[in-house]
């Protein structure tokens, strides 16, 4: 897994099926730490773009009541072995994360 996350897609019946697990906190700023008592500040992915071969086909606005670690699946309507399927997001510090991967 790189320190982004882990992504796989598989072409299947002339699409392509994304899985990937995002690594990222996901804060909401409501928990405590839980030594020091003190709130842990917001951090979390607020935008989320994926793309197929260069083209966006998803993108998604997310909010900080998403859990850490998030997991996304979709689909792609059409595609083959050897498509590129890139995911990349910015969060709210502005920290951005980036997963390629070729079908297979």
């Amino acid at each position: 897994m790189s320190e982004h996350g882990k992504i796989r897609a598989k072409a299947k019946d002339g699409g392509i099926a994304v899985r990937a697990l995002l690594r990222h906190p996901m804060e909401t700023g409501s928990r405590k730490h839980p030594t020091t008592e003190e709130l842990i500040p917001r951090h979390y992915i607020q935008e989320l773009i994926c793309e197929h071969n260069g083209a966006v086909v998803l993108t998604l606005d997310w909010g900080w009541g998403v859990s850490a670690n998030p997991y996304l699946a979709f689909d792609i309507q059409q595609g083959k072995p050897g498509d590129t399927v890139a995911i990349r997001w910015t969060d709210d510090k502005g920290g951005t994360g980036l997963l390629e991967t070729a079908a297979v």
